[in-house]
């Protein structure tokens, strides 16, 4: 089987090749080689006829590990197939070492991003940012905020949001940039700390062994992941003299999280814009980026050549909810709302509209903390 290694890849004429990215859709929107074209690896052996037989196909995915079985499918089919070394993380390292080698160019670079948020993305990111605190009240003054950054666009944009809204903002609050590392694998761990140098954001760090302790779990690992990793942030918060923790939840994961509720959960609930703790006496979480679409934040880190990790966890080739070979219950949510943003976006507001008007006399049955409620309970007396 033939290889080739990323930095022998993009010296090529791209007109003359073509670089199949085989790893799940939603992890190619979220992020690939420049021109690569989508098909997961499920996908390949009845989809292959799209791909021209004339030009070589060099394959990708994660960690070069998955594309190999692409490869060799290509091979049998009469393609001229080679896998790229290292998959979409080893393009990663690359991109990023080109930023950090230079400190000029590292902090221009961070003044165009800084500007980009304030005047191309205004509308889309910015506004929305701002009126997301402003209507779910989720900052005031003496807050400390504990922002917790995962490595992903979405918590690396959060914290540039901050940083600009302590900037140009009149709130007096204080911030921490949190990053909690569970057992990341040395790649990880370094596109997350040159991004954040890209950035210019300061990072608090502290580790765990999280990542060790759900590795021989079989059902559902990534909850019981993301429920620790949630427990340790808040603990390590509060020592810090925080009062919240802002997660960087955007308005695509709150239609998804009511869609999957209805679908899978029978029940209607939403993912909502602050919480306070229950396991932590005067602890709140918020989602400063509750109205901001992930399509946005896309735009955003294209537009400023950024590259992120999609899941910073060992185990991302083979986790489903993460991003590996099949997809998750969120994935196919995500898959729905695709669809419903081919007839336009007035599907996702409603969606995301009807948590904000619950008409408690037409729901079968509600609950609230301890008390339940069925229409037939007073529906005599409403009738005299």
């Amino acid at each position: 089987m033939k290889t080739i290694t990323i930095e022998e890849l993009l010296q090529l004429d791209q007109n003359t090749i073509t670089v199949l990215d085989v790893r799940p859709a939603d992890a190619y929107t979220r992020g690939s080689v420049p021109g690569a074209i989508s098909i997961p690896l499920a996908e390949v052996e009845e989809r292959m006829e799209e791909l021209p037989k004339e030009k070589p196909v060099y394959v990708l995915c994660h960690t070069g590990e998955w594309s190999v079985d692409a490869v060799y499918e290509l091979e049998a089919a009469g393609y001229d197939a080679a896998n790229i070394e290292g998959g979409y993380r080893s393009f990663l390292r690359k991109k990023l070492s080109e930023f950090v080698q230079d400190e000029n160019t590292t902090g221009e670079k961070q003044k165009e991003i800084e500007r980009s948020i304030i005047k191309k993305f205004r509308k889309g990111i910015w506004r929305k940012f701002t009126k997301g605190i402003r209507e779910y009240d989720l900052i005031q003054d003496g807050d400390k905020i504990a922002v917790c950054i995962s490595g992903g666009k979405d918590s690396m944009l959060m914290a540039k949001l901050f940083q600009e809204l302590l900037k140009h903002g009149k709130a007096n609050f204080e911030l921490v940039f949190l990053v909690m590392n569970p057992g990341y694998n040395e790649d990880n761990w370094k596109i997350i700390q040159d991004n954040a140098k890209v950035l210019g954001i300061p990072l608090t760090v502290f580790e765990t062994q999280i990542f060790d302790t759900v590795a021989d779990i079989d059902k559902n690992p990534c909850y019981l992941c993301a429920r620790m990793r949630r427990g340790y942030l808040y603990s390590h918060a509060k020592e810090l003299g925080c009062n919240k923790i802002a997660l960087g939840h955007h308005f695509d994961d709150v239609i998804e999280t009511i869609l999957m509720g209805m679908f899978y959960g029978g029940k209607v609930e939403t993912m909502m814009p602050k919480l306070h703790s229950q396991n932590f006496e005067g602890m709140e979480l918020i989602r400063p980026m509750y109205l901001i679409k992930e399509d946005d934040i896309i735009a955003w880190r294209d537009y400023n050549q950024l590259n992120f990790i999609q899941c910073a966890c060992r185990f991302t080739e083979n986790c489903v909810s993460c991003g590996g070979g099949r997809g998750s219950k969120r994935d196919e949510m995500k898959e729905l709302i695709r669809e419903f943003r081919k007839q336009g976006d007035i599907i996702e507001k409603n969606i995301f509209r009807s948590v904000h008007n619950v008409n408690l006399r037409t729901i079968i049955g509600y609950h609230k903390d301890d008390m339940e409620y069925n229409f037939l309970d007073d529906y005599n007396e409403r009738g005299k």
